[in-house]
């Protein structure tokens, strides 16, 4: 069989994750699933059998990731009360929203999703997570690559407070105790989860303190330990100096959310070399508006009003002191799922200048997760996930955010999404305004 022919891209501006300037018409060479070349236009003699492709007007950068998602949570397009909808969806259901919310983020250009798992009234979802992984590593379906989590929700705590106080958990939702945890872990590694969530400290819930303690210090142990027997990597929700704090102690690989800190902590953060992913536009006036229209309790509201203020502040001083950030959303039901790099616009808001922001969503986001040495950057040899944005992305960081904007999307160098050819092509057609409301059905 002969061999497909050589893809090149050229671009206008070529950011490849690495340096800190980007390259002006440049070009990107992909030979099957690799780069093959990364080179000025000049300085490449183009074969000629090769697929060309121009993005003279685009930005040409690494495929993104989002490090902190809910893939399967219900969407604020398909329910107009969320109390409502929660009880509306089967796991099953859920399974396929997971799908739909891939599918929405890898046509804008995020080639890589960590997704941190979710759990409803009928039980944890990461079987269902991981067979939308699966579907889509076997080539049933095309996607991004999912990263999947397993959570390990301790009773009473911020994730077992996600669901309603009166509704029913199936048993063994919630587990209490080192050896109850341990055993949990060991069942998300059976069903094939590839890191392990714990939950440190509160967060923003209706029955729920931000800076409450969740876990003991025993138990997080067991977590860590159990986890990295199996090789998995450890994430922990952390909103407070307390949870930090037993977050290094225990060696959780990476610090999920950014609230409440202190100046020391920060220095231990760093010192010790722990990845954080900030999760801004979860606590922005963004999602409060998108919560407030589904209906979200005022209470929850207000404590998600009052905690914005801190993150950006926290933001703002673990850039200064130098923490390795990585770009995590928190986005769940937002109908504009998809758009994620909204997150990016917030960096450069509070002080990044919009080149860290995009490390911090392509090579700084690989290496927190380990996949630094085949994603992250536009470098010989590494997969070519590679996505074309329209313009300067530099010059505009917002231009990340719009669908038309986003005109070429490649992962491991096929295509999966072009608009800058005569065929537009998309992974998907339905907009959130097509869908229908679950709870009018």
């Amino acid at each position: 069989m002969a061999s497909a022919p050589l893809k090149v891209i050229k671009a206008g501006w070529l950011i490849d994750g690495i340096q800190d300037e980007a390259l002006k018409d440049a070009l990107v060479v992909i030979n099957g699933k690799k780069i093959e070349a990364v080179a000025k236009t000049g300085e490449y003699k183009i074969p000629e059998n090769a697929e060309v492709i121009d993005a003279s007007n685009c930005t040409v950068m690494p495929g993104l990731f989002d490090c902190h998602l809910h893939l399967s949570t219900i969407n604020a397009c398909s329910f107009s009360n969320y109390r409502i909808g929660i009880f509306e969806v089967t796991p099953q259901l859920q399974q396929f929203y997971t799908l739909y919310h891939a599918h929405r983020c890898f046509e804008m250009g995020f080639t890589t999703l960590r997704d941190m798992g979710r759990e409803s009234p009928y039980g944890h979802l990461t079987a269902e997570i991981c067979a939308v992984r699966d579907s889509i590593d076997l080539g049933l379906v095309p996607g991004p690559r999912v990263i999947a989590c397993g959570r390990v929700v301790t009773t009473g705590s911020h994730h077992d407070m996600n669901i309603p106080r009166a509704a029913p958990r199936v048993p063994g939702a919630t587990v209490t105790g080192p050896w109850a945890v341990r055993e949990r872990v060991r069942e998300y590694i059976r069903l094939g989860a590839d890191v392990i969530k714990a939950c440190v400290s509160g967060g923003s819930h209706a029955h729920d303190d931000p800076d409450s303690r969740n876990i003991t210090m025993e138990e997080l142990e067991a977590i860590v330990d159990e986890a990295h027997a199996f090789k998995k990597p450890v994430a922990a929700h952390c909103w407070t100096p307390q949870a930090h704090r037993m977050c290094l102690e225990a060696d959780v690989d990476t610090i999920e959310h950014m609230v409440f800190v202190d100046d020391e902590t920060i220095e231990m953060i760093k010192a010790a070399g722990k990845p954080v992913t900030p999760t801004l536009i979860h606590r922005s006036d963004h999602a409060i508006e998108v919560r407030r229209q589904i209906g979200t309790a005022p209470s929850i509201l207000k404590k998600l009003k009052q905690v914005q203020p801190y993150c950006y502040e926290a933001f703002k001083k673990m850039h200064k002191a130098g923490v390795h950030i990585f770009m995590g959303t928190d986005t769940t039901m937002d109908p504009h799922m998809g758009e994620n790099a909204m997150e990016l616009e917030l960096y450069v808001e509070h002080g990044m200048t919009p080149m860290e922001a995009i490390h911090t969503s392509t090579i700084r986001a690989a290496e927190a997760v380990g996949l630094s040495k085949t994603l992250g950057s536009l470098e010989v040899g590494k997969l070519a996930d590679v996505v074309a944005v329209e313009g300067d992305v530099l010059a505009d960081i917002t231009n990340l955010q719009h669908k038309e904007k986003i005109r070429l999307v490649t992962k491991e160098g096929g295509i999966f999404v072009d608009t800058l050819s005569s065929e537009h092509k998309y992974v998907i057609h339905p907009d959130p305004g097509q869908i229908k409301f679950i709870d009018n059905m």
